[in-house]
């Protein structure tokens, strides 16, 4: 194979002219399946001599074709033949030498995959390969070893303690290469150095992600790592090396081999070596490492810890951003143990006033970023994602921990710091104010909320002065971000009772003038401030001539910036607010609907922008290589327009006429989802179909539309058909008529049940949803679906009689699908039963499991579906059957005996369930205002603590890995859970008003079949049999009366 010829196609992929561009990727596409063209494409990228651009498009491609091919299990339609992978393998390492930096990481992402696919079981020498550079005395050879060792690393980062064999074998062999090689690296100055040890450490830190192996574990490894980083966080780098910006400071080489180095020691301390922080399921395995940390390693890494706050407090020496926030990390940590604790104590009022305060307060920089880019600046303020491993989360953290977890020594002396700054503040003249200790101070009161409002806390019954001292008067601050923090404070503190209702006005008018303020910041956190206030009845009230300001201002804060939280305090303005906001609703709806299909065209347009070429994986492999975070941010801001629109939906059930003009509105939002597959919104695209079908009751022509775009995105995409299921059952019950009287609807609904149904790739879950559409079809339509009785059953049979199906609730809707046809058509169903021999296998495994159907539904079911049967002439009844007649009464006493129960459980849950919304309503403004840290429930505050996050952590993979379990096997013991929402035509149906019907009916009309029935019942099944007609009776004079 030519490498020229290839090369001039890769040079070619980057040409101005499209013409150019496409058709070289449609030539390489061409002969991408040829054997040794892959080895050739490496060879390209490997060759110093050739065009960087030619290089880099060549990595690319080479990396898209691994990520598409390698994996040998994937029915690729172009495979990668075994020569070219052998080759490929043979010469990746030496090629990771040659290449430059730009196209060094590529071919790293390809050295995963190969790895992820083929080791070690098809590349056992690689290790031994990685050591050989590693023993190099060539700084290239040590430098690419170490990148292909993370790399292999990286392969078991994840991995449970069960498949991580390899690993340790890895790090036998490895590590104590790779740590010489480190203690060479931390005494040198140049920046090649630093980059090297940074790779190491990251080897380390990956190594130790879920498991602390027990090579590591041991003194002989932990001493001379735990050294290490110690002296790599200790080793000064000169302030006159820093670069100048702080962007270029948090990217500076040594700063970011010291952050590993934190890392390192974090994760060391903070899954295995802190006794306070082991769950129950971690503690037997890393006991006695815990023990032995804490009490001999830790106090030295704090004292460490500590000298470096100090000489960043003194300005001796610079950290870094992340440096800082894992400095705190581990502090926070600290405070749970009570070894540690005892180390930190001393210290506590000096990290409260110098560490955790001066990072609270908003930085020079933020401000810039205020001014200069305010959508950036609330992303990073409002978004817990964008600010999740910011320094600020972690002292925040590490102070909160400080007063409720060491509160007997911490908390009054905090409050007492911020009263301090507080006061100053207050007593120096306007323009001598320090604008940004205030926010710190109130920063911190604002964190600590739910402790300064704990019940019996010393403090609670000052905040109502608080506000009217120290916070209203900010909401008119000359200070920007102070206005901001007003309306923060003020929602942080939502649950203060005020003793004037006075002030809650004052308070309530003060944020709704932030919402008209020029700075976008300081409306945005209006806004949220205004959706806790709502729980005022007083606020709620003066809101309401308001109201349609509110909404405008709230959709145009999302129309500026995409943010999902904006979406949810609509959501609730909506859900509080339905009656007085009908009148507005269809500009509402119509102003949403825009904003979505913006959101959406700009997501369209990006990824448009970025292509899918040859570089971007072709037509196999969609990639977005701008700001994916953003892309994500706009996403879960359209996620949270879609919620919004279902509240507003639902609030407008009482109003048929308005709910159409919504249906119309809304059209383009549904067709552009469905049609775009916009398969992140489906849930929620769904939900509103449902809310719009059934706030209606009623299915429109636009709906009916809407129902073929449903079939079509069905067929086209894997969809979570769970979600899909309440919207088509809305078509069945409130569209029936039309469902009837169109065939082409019946075809496609069944089109749908059968794909899920035969479906491979979905779930027993899915497959119960399509059971369900099924009995939808056979309640709803009696009469008319005739022709689909055959197909349901021969659904439901391929699993009833194969023993395939896992769970009991599957089973039992697979025979609720024969049930059902049973019950729509008894003559039809036991006949095609017959035909097939179905009929007694069918009914001994039924009336076998007969205590399984636990459901209210589920016995409604069996007893009318019976009483059917008991009604059809005895020629039409089979043989089979007739033998055992007396067990259907028997089978009908026996379900009777349960209903009770069973109507008792479900109206005990509809209550609950009913309580259960209230108190959610109630408690949506968030804490309630206990805490577990008040002063007389702790015995001693230098004890452990108790770690509750990390039990509740280990509770939920106990419960995830027991789910895990359960599915593998059907357990007889399990029980269908009561829907309490479910509704169905069986509804309307007295189940023992009907079973005295036709019980009278055939003693009276069929004498012999009377006889054969009751011939079995000893006297208790009499006793029960009597006691059902008597309640019949008692019902039905029941209904006459009312």
């Amino acid at each position: 194979m030519d490498q020229n010829s290839i090369y001039q196609l890769f040079v070619a992929t980057y040409n101005p002219d499209p013409n150019v561009h496409k058709q070289a990727e449609l030539s390489i596409r061409s002969i991408e399946a040829q054997n040794g063209f892959l080895p050739v494409v490496l060879q390209i990228f490997s060759s110093e001599q050739l065009e960087l651009g030619a290089r880099q498009a060549a990595a690319i491609y080479f990396k898209n074709r691994i990520y598409r091919a390698w994996e040998r299990g994937n029915n690729s339609s172009c495979p990668i033949g075994e020569e070219d992978r052998n080759i490929v393998k043979q010469g990746i390492l030496h090629a990771l030498v040659t290449v430059p930096n730009a196209v060094q990481v590529q071919l790293a992402t390809s050295l995963y995959t190969i790895l992820d696919n083929d080791f070690p079981d098809q590349w056992p020498n690689f290790v031994n390969e990685v050591q050989s550079f590693l023993s190099s005395n060539d700084a290239r050879l040590i430098s690419v070893g170490l990148l292909a060792l993370r790399e292999v690393v990286k392969v078991y980062q994840w991995k449970d303690t069960e498949r991580r064999e390899p690993l340790q074998h890895i790090i036998e062999l490895t590590f104590p290469t790779v740590q010489g090689i480190c203690n060479n690296l931390v005494t040198m100055e140049d920046l090649d150095a630093a980059i090297m040890l940074k790779t190491s450490l990251k080897i380390y830190h990956a190594s130790i992600q879920v498991d602390l192996p027990k090579s590591l574990q041991e003194s002989k490894s932990l001493v001379p790592w735990g050294t290490l980083f110690l002296q790599l966080i200790e080793k000064r780098i000169p302030m006159d090396c820093l670069p100048e910006t702080i962007a270029e400071r948090e990217a500076y080489p040594w700063g970011k081999a010291k952050k590993w180095a934190y890392h390192c020691l974090n994760r060391l301390f903070g899954k295995y070596g802190n006794p306070a922080l082991l769950p129950p399921g971690s503690a037997t395995r890393y006991n006695g490492f815990a023990k032995n940390f804490v009490n001999n390693f830790a106090p030295n890494i704090i004292q460490a810890y500590l000298t470096q706050v100090d000489g960043w407090i003194k300005k001796e020496l610079w950290m870094s951003n992340k440096c800082l926030m894992l400095t705190a990390a581990f502090l926070d940590d600290s405070i749970k143990h009570k070894t540690t604790w005892q180390i930190m104590k001393p210290h506590t009022d000096v990290l409260v006033s110098q560490f955790i305060f001066p990072q609270l307060c908003i930085s020079l920089e933020d401000e810039q970023l205020w001014q200069n880019d305010p959508v950036d600046y609330v992303h990073k303020k409002i978004d817990p994602l964008e600010d999740f491993h910011s320094p600020q989360i972690n002292v925040t953290n590490m102070l909160i921990d400080l007063a409720h977890h060491r509160k007997k020594h911490t908390f009054m002396g905090i409050l007492g710091f911020i009263n301090n700054v507080l006061m100053a503040y207050l007593e120096t003249s306007e323009g001598q104010k320090n604008g940004r200790e205030k926010d710190g101070a109130l920063a911190m009161i604002g964190s600590l909320a739910n402790e300064i409002l704990a019940k019996k806390s010393p403090v609670a019954n000052m905040m109502d002065a608080f506000f009217v001292t120290h916070v209203f008067p900010d909401f008119k601050s000359r200070f920007p971000y102070l206005r901001a923090r007003a309306c923060d404070i003020t929602r942080k503190f939502s649950n203060l009772d005020f003793s004037s209702e006075e002030n809650v006005l004052i308070l309530y008018e003060n944020v709704l003038e932030c919402l008209r303020d020029s700075e976008l910041p300081v409306k945005v956190q209006a806004a949220l401030a205004l959706q806790p206030m709502i729980r005022h009845e007083t606020v709620r009230n003066a809101m309401e001539p308001s109201l349609p300001f509110i909404m405008q201002e709230l959709l145009n804060l999302t129309n500026e910036i995409d943010v999902d939280i904006l979406a949810t305090v609509m959501e609730e303005f909506v859900e509080i607010f339905a009656v007085q906001l009908t009148p507005f609703a269809v500009q509402l709806c119509t102003q949403l609907r825009d904003t979505y299909l913006r959101i959406m065209e700009e997501i369209s347009q990006a990824k448009t922008q970025n292509g899918n070429g040859i570089e971007g994986g072709g037509e196999d492999e969609v990639s977005f290589n701008g700001d994916i975070d953003e892309l994500s941010d706009k996403m879960m801001a359209a996620m949270g327009v879609l919620k919004t629109i279902g509240t507003l939906i639902l609030s407008l059930e009482s109003s048929p006429e308005v709910l159409q003009q919504l249906e119309d509105a809304l059209l383009p939002v549904i067709t552009y989802t469905l049609e775009n597959s916009v398969m992140d919104l489906y849930v929620e695209i769904f939900e509103i179909i449902d809310s719009c079908t059934f706030s209606a009751k009623r299915v429109t022509p636009t709906m009916w539309g809407v129902f073929e775009l449903i079939y079509k995105a069905l067929k086209d995409t894997t969809v979570d058909f769970m979600a899909v299921l309440p919207p088509l059952d809305n078509y069945i019950s409130y569209g029936r008529d039309v469902f009837i009287a169109h065939e082409n609807f019946q075809q496609m609904m069944f089109d749908i049940i059968q794909m899920v149904m035969k479906g491979d790739h979905l779930t027993e879950e899915d497959k119960v949803s399509a059971c369900k559409l099924m009995e939808s079809v056979l309640l709803n339509c009696r009469g008319h679906m005739d022709s689909y009785v055959m197909p349901f059953l021969n659904l439901a049979f391929q699993y009833i009689f194969t023993g395939t199906m896992k769970s009991l609730e599957f089973k039992i809707h697979c025979l609720e699908v024969v049930i059902n046809c049973l019950y729509y058509n008894p003559a039809l169903t036991l006949r095609i039963l017959e035909d097939n021999h179905w009929t007694q296998g069918f009914f001994s495994l039924w009336f076998g499991l007969l205590d399984k159907f636990s459901r209210v539904h589920d016995k409604k079911l069996v007893i009318v579906t019976l009483c059917a049967i008991l009604e059809l002439p005895s020629d039409q009844i089979p043989h089979s059957l007739q033998s055992g007649w007396s067990h259907i009464l028997n089978s009908i006493i026996m379900v009777f005996k349960s209903l009770p129960k069973a109507i008792e459980n479900r109206e005990n849950m509809e209550k609950l369930y009913g309580e259960d919304y209230e108190q959610d309503i109630e408690e949506s403004s968030g804490y309630d205002g206990s805490s577990t840290g008040d002063d007389d429930t702790v015995e001693n505050d230098d004890e452990d603590v108790h770690d509750e996050d990390n039990e509740y952590l280990e509770f939920l993979t106990q419960q995830a890995a027991a789910q895990e379990n359960d599915g593998l096997e059907f357990d007889e013991e399990d029980e269908i859970e009561e829907e309490v929402l479910f509704e169905s035509p069986l509804d309307e149906i007295d189940p023992y008003i009907k079973f005295d019907e036709i019980f009278r009916k055939l003693q009276g009309s069929s004498p012999e079949s009377y006889t054969l029935l009751t011939k079995d019942l000893d006297g208790e099944k009499q006793d029960m049999l009597l006691s059902i007609l008597n309640t019949a009776e008692q019902n039905r004079n029941a209904l006459y009366l009312a």
